[in-house]
């Protein structure tokens, strides 16, 4: 419901982790009709908060706010030094077994829709993955972003021939919803010391498919 804060898994007095679903954007885009936003929802409760990274508008999954300033830094350096591990799940068209790495450069290819794709000027980007659960058309998939560059995990899927399933930009749009999720988060807390580690529930396709992976 526009509006309405989303979910918190997590909190103390430096950061908060929150839980974004899919269609709603991370920060307000351009126009009027885009100013609905997951940081804008955040900050009808608590004004200070700045997002630390962001989430394409159709993935869901965790994203870190920070607490002032001092805590938007500390953390987003955390980010810069690849120090934070990220865990998503996807689901891919076809068959895809075993695991392995995808490493290669990115760059925008187009504006309008944004679009990314291999280019030897672009940035050194990596994503590791592994079958969780190969299914009778699609494979559920957990995938582990070394690099942060936009769109990654979506172009390094599709350019590998396995498009995330509901993708309207890399793939058929085969169903409604984009089928990638921020599952999991750990890095070292810049203020405690100790290791942060939060989980969140597993997206509803997943549940759909139930998997011990």
């Amino acid at each position: 419901m526009r509006g309405e804060p989303s979910a918190v898994l997590y909190q103390d007095e430096w950061v908060v982790v929150a839980l974004k679903p899919s269609g709603l954007l991370s920060q307000p885009g351009r126009g009027p009709d885009l100013q609905d936003s997951l940081i804008s929802r955040m900050r009808s409760l608590e004004p200070a908060l700045h997002l630390v990274h962001r989430l394409d508008r159709d993935t869901s999954g965790l994203i870190l706010l920070a607490r002032g300033q001092d805590s938007l830094r500390r953390f987003s350096e955390l980010f810069a030094k690849r120090r934070v591990s990220k865990l998503y799940e996807a689901e891919v068209e076809g068959c895809l077994e075993g695991s392995g790495r995808i490493q290669n450069r990115l760059a925008r290819l187009q504006r309008n829709p944004p679009r990314y794709g291999s280019h030897p000027d672009g940035r050194p980007a990596l994503t590791l993955w592994r079958t969780r659960s190969v299914l009778q058309t699609s494979t559920q998939l957990w995938m582990r972003p070394i690099t942060g560059r936009s769109h990654q995990l979506r172009v390094h899927l599709a350019e590998l021939g396995h498009p995330i399933l509901g993708d309207p930009i890399y793939g058929l749009n085969s169903v409604a919803t984009l089928r990638l999720h921020a599952r999991a988060l750990s890095l070292p807390h810049p203020f405690t010391g100790q290791r942060l580690r939060v989980r969140s529930p597993g997206a509803d396709w997943i549940r759909e498919n139930p998997s011990s992976g």
